[in-house]
């Protein structure tokens, strides 16, 4: 899994982060399978989305890269990886605007 993300600053009155999600046809076939693997990446998203701050106007997209079905787990996994680097990222850009400001 693969993710692109921005602070979008034309909504700044975001109550929630915004994601999309892609899985490309070219990867998986047939289109139960890709509404499947949405399905577990929306899930795994829901459950973990307390990993990054809620009252930022972020973009998030998540882009499938895998040429097969993947477990839950894996997706989760995923993720969480994603959303915590997204966190950090965050967090160094914000001491990062601290400090030129000091």
């Amino acid at each position: 899994m693969r993710a692109v993300w921005t602070v979008n600053k034309a909504r700044s009155s975001a109550s929630c982060p915004q994601f999309l999600i892609a899985v490309p046809k070219k990867k998986l076939r047939h289109a139960v399978e890709r509404v499947y693997m949405r399905r577990r990446i929306r899930e795994a998203y829901r459950l973990n989305r307390h990993l990054i701050p809620r009252d930022l106007p972020l973009d998030i997209a998540f882009v499938y890269v895998a040429s097969d079905l993947q477990t839950y787990a894996t997706v989760e996994k995923s993720v969480v990886r994603i959303l915590s680097r997204i966190s950090q990222a965050l967090a160094a850009s914000a001491g990062q605007g601290e400090s030129a400001n000091s």
